[in-house]
């Protein structure tokens, strides 16, 4: 969430940065340094009119305790004028802050000045690129059916069991998904993270904190009857850990991994584009996030892209760095870098992970905040990345890695899945 300080001294370059993300409701930012002036009008007026008011009730005591009654009592008469300006005040200051709050909480985050214009996917940067695309045979099957011929995935079942999008992990196939999360894990704590594991369910105010809300009701699973959520991303157990916190600043970076199934109840479609892993509603991920000096968050930014960017390369597959455009980036967040791995099977790249640095804008929901060096409290930057997602890795890792004899498994990973191949 934006500072209302901030959008009233800049209100230029709000507006500014918010058509970079397309934001359609410019006006928005007008409604809410309105609201905000009315609020302190208001608040300064009910300070004066309370301050008469305290002032006339010792005026009374000492003119009492003079035994002026007389006096006291005609001043005394004006103690209900006050207190009904009081309270009509009050009953202003309360419906315009819930008014301020409705409206700010529909402003994104702003972009970082390095986030390039442009409205679709297409428009995203390349950052670079890593890595040779395998050329395979003209065999060459695509994830979904390597699943079949080898009893690795069974989709059908998991339309049988839950519905599309719910898949069924067998045999080596359920081995490589806990190798995989097993070795992500394993890396992040050799990157510093501490692991923690998370409930799969949230209430609103952990989503509210992270930005799933009020902006992505319609993704997330709603347990009506708890007025829970089910997670669409570890990212929001993790961070509302520190709701609420003041750290100390010797306590940043904060650094946390964790691994959980996430949920995503995103509108479906239909082609080879989400077929199989492709698009999953149910899936396995790991995400690493951190709490930093604000001062510190662009280069962390940087050493979390980097670490994902190890991983992929200790898989063995090529892939792509994005910085995505304004119009692609996700509400709550200041600067983002996509992941894209190269299906070669598929020939296109499906994205793996995204590593974003969303500054204030959480810890502001939050009030999560660090006391710094002249022991004033001051809000911490947060930012988080995917470590990875499952799903589209293994489609890569089993396409790319197809042979005349089997899939070869990736030598990182033979320590945790005990066998190397798949055949």
């Amino acid at each position: 969430m934006l500072q209302v300080s901030y959008i009233r001294d800049n209100r230029e370059q709000v507006l500014e940065r918010l058509a970079v993300k397309n934001f359609k409701q410019p006006q928005l930012v007008d409604d809410i340094i309105q609201l905000d002036e009315k609020r302190r009008t208001t608040q300064n007026q009910m300070d004066t009119v309370s301050a008469q008011a305290n002032a006339a009730a010792k005026q009374i005591g000492e003119l009492m305790r003079s035994a002026k009654k007389d006096e006291a009592e005609a001043i005394k008469a004006n103690t209900g004028v006050w207190k009904e300006e009081i309270k009509k005040l009050g009953d202003i200051l309360s419906a315009t802050e819930e008014e301020l709050q409705q409206k700010i909480v529909l402003l994104p985050n702003l972009p970082h000045s390095s986030v390039p214009k442009g409205l679709t996917p297409e428009e995203n940067e390349i950052v670079l690129e890593n890595g040779e695309k395998p050329h395979l045979a003209e065999s060459a099957l695509p994830h979904w059916e390597l699943a079949a011929k080898y009893n690795l995935i069974d989709f059908e079942l998991g339309v049988k069991i839950t519905g599309a999008g719910f898949p069924v992990y067998k045999g080596k196939g359920a081995k490589l998904q806990r190798a995989l999360i097993a070795y992500f894990l394993d890396e992040a704590e050799k990157a510093g993270y501490a692991e923690v594991m998370l409930p799969l369910l949230v209430n609103e105010a952990s989503g509210f904190g992270t930005g799933q809300l009020p902006d992505k009701e319609g993704q997330m699973y709603f347990v009506g009857e708890d007025k829970l959520y089910l997670i669409p991303t570890a990212e929001v157990p993790i961070t509302n850990l520190y709701r609420d916190v003041i750290l100390k600043a010797d306590e940043l970076p904060v650094k946390n991994c964790g691994y959980t199934a996430c949920f995503r109840r995103e509108a479906g479609s239909y082609g080879a584009h989400v077929r199989g892993l492709n698009r999953l509603h149910q899936f396995d991920k790991v995400e690493i996030v951190q709490v930093v000096h604000p001062d510190d968050s662009y280069r962390v930014l940087e050493s979390m892209s980097a670490h994902v960017q190890g991983l992929l390369q200790n898989l063995g597959l090529p892939y792509r760095v994005l910085r995505l455009c304004g119009g692609d980036m996700g509400f709550a967040s200041a600067l983002t870098y996509d992941m894209e791995t190269w299906s070669a099977a598929q020939q296109r790249w499906l994205e793996v992970s995204s590593v974003s640095n969303f500054e204030t804008f959480q810890t502001n929901r939050l009030k999560l905040r660090f006391r710094n060096a002249e022991g004033k409290t001051q809000l911490a930057h947060t930012l988080n990345g995917s470590a990875l997602a499952l799903p589209r890795i293994v489609a890569t890792l089993l396409e790319n890695n197809q042979t005349d004899r089997g899939i070869k498994i990736p030598e990182v990973l033979v320590p945790y899945t005990k066998f190397e191949w798949i055949d």
